[in-house]
């Protein structure tokens, strides 16, 4: 995919180590919870004199509008948060997912499961287990053999197999996060074991963003509230891949008028940065979510003297 507006970015600043991304799934253009992700995880890296980078997590082909990846760009663009370096797509590094998953098999911790989701519904209810709503299901381990044992991954090519990864009994995942402090999780009892690819043959959201962090050197994960969950499961698998584990800090989410995080899912708008007003609105909304004071609050302000500002405010949190 080539990128449709000519852009010139960034070179690379000099890093002291510190490397930031930020990662959208092209499912839509950005709303306003997006933003703050974006600004949230762009004054980080630019308040310690590091690398951003951009990341176009499109793995879940399915999901993915045409165009999103587009308007996205243009959006970041328009807002003045620059990256560093090219644009990264997942879609074109799925040699690396194979790998890690080959690397997990050899371990002996992966294992083949035809699990639908009512199958594994029918299991919990058998058991008396009611899934909360929003929430989860906890594999029940229906198709974990015993004992594991390296498979042939390439035997499954066309079923209908997913690859579930075996967790070690009491996995307790205790990690730290920059904003919320310590954080613990038995992922045992919260997810269970859960899938690296799909039977539908693509790789999962949670295998990708744990190679991708490492190959690209991450080092400080910025992003919302949202994603807190899924930190244990992906501690895990960089401590089982050999992989260095990133610092964790986790934004506040922005919720809409039922008290529910706004998505694409549940048709949150766009943001609007048609001109630099436009834009530089949807900024101060960020800027303001995340808690940032003393910014100019006039629209005479450019986009670059209002980062400028919003960089040193982060820094003095």
């Amino acid at each position: 995919m080539i990128l449709a507006v000519s852009i010139t970015q960034n070179p690379s600043p000099l890093s002291n180590g510190y490397c930031g991304r930020f990662a959208p799934s092209p499912t839509g253009p950005l709303h306003a919870g997006s933003l703050v992700a974006a600004l949230g995880s762009w004054l980080d890296a630019r308040k310690n004199g590091g690398q951003w980078l951009l990341r176009i997590e499109d793995v879940d082909s399915p999901r993915c509008a045409r165009g999103a990846d587009q308007d996205i760009l243009r959006q970041l663009l328009a807002c003045g948060l620059r990256w560093d370096g090219e644009v990264s797509w997942q879609s074109r590094h799925q040699e690396r997912y194979q790998a890690a998953l080959e690397t997990l098999n050899t371990l002996q911790c992966l294992y083949p499961c035809t699990c639908s989701r009512q199958t594994i519904a029918s299991a919990l209810a058998a058991q008396g287990t009611q899934t909360p709503r929003n929430q989860e299901q906890v594999y029940p381990a229906t198709c974990r053999p015993t004992p594991l044992q390296i498979n042939d991954l390439s035997a499954s090519l066309g079923q209908q197999v997913a690859w579930r990864l075996a967790l070690p009994h009491d996995c307790v995942v205790n990690f730290d996060d920059i904003r919320l402090g310590a954080q613990q999780q038995k992922l045992n009892t919260s997810v269970g074991d859960f899938v690296l690819r799909r039977s539908d043959g693509l790789f999962t959201y949670q295998l990708a963003v744990v190679v991708d962090d490492a190959e690209q050197g991450v080092s400080h994960v910025v992003r919302g509230e949202d994603l807190l969950s899924n930190t244990a499961r992906q501690i895990h698998l960089q401590e089982l891949l050999g992989y260095s584990r990133p610092q964790y800090l986790h934004l506040p989410l922005v919720l809409d008028e039922k008290g529910e995080k706004l998505s694409k899912q549940t048709w949150a708008t766009s943001i609007q940065t048609a001109d630099a007003k436009q834009a530089l609105k949807e900024l101060q909304r960020a800027a303001k979510h995340l808690g940032l004071s003393g910014l100019p609050d006039g629209q005479d302000t450019s986009i670059a003297e209002y980062l400028l500002a919003a960089t040193q405010s982060w820094g003095n949190r």
